[in-house]
């Protein structure tokens, strides 16, 4: 079975129950895989959240597999960053770093944002654009 880890848009989406990405998560679940989330998601989903939502908020985020920025994932999003600035692709620093966490850890990468992952090498799990 596969890690999903999930981008910070979807996981939005879910906590607020939007865009079926409940049944989704808990389909990719039903099916054995395992669902991740790494410090750039809990950093971009605390950075939005209003204060009624903390509880339930760290409960969905804490009941998924966390993948730490190491210093490998953290030199590879260094990389990436250089790499694509080089070909003329300004990527940020958070979507580079998701993608470092997905690429090193052999993760596929749900997302709805498929323009900030232009690697080749990412095992994308593509999502129709959030509206």
């Amino acid at each position: 079975m596969a890690v999903f880890l999930l981008d910070t848009s979807v996981l939005i989406d879910a906590i607020n129950q939007k865009r079926n990405r409940p049944e989704l998560l808990r389909e990719l679940l039903r099916r054995g895989h395992t669902l991740a989330c790494c410090p750039i998601n809990v950093t971009e989903v605390y950075a939005g959240m209003r204060p009624h939502e903390e509880s339930r908020t760290e409960e969905f985020l804490r009941s998924l597999q966390y993948s730490p920025i190491t210093w490998p994932v953290a030199r590879l999003a260094g990389l990436l960053k250089r790499d694509y600035s080089r070909k003329g692709i300004a990527l940020a620093t958070t979507d580079v770093t998701i993608a470092a966490v997905a690429l090193y850890h052999h993760y596929t990468l749900v997302t709805d944002n498929l323009k900030d992952y232009p690697m080749r090498e990412l095992d994308l799990y593509p999502l129709p654009k959030a509206a």
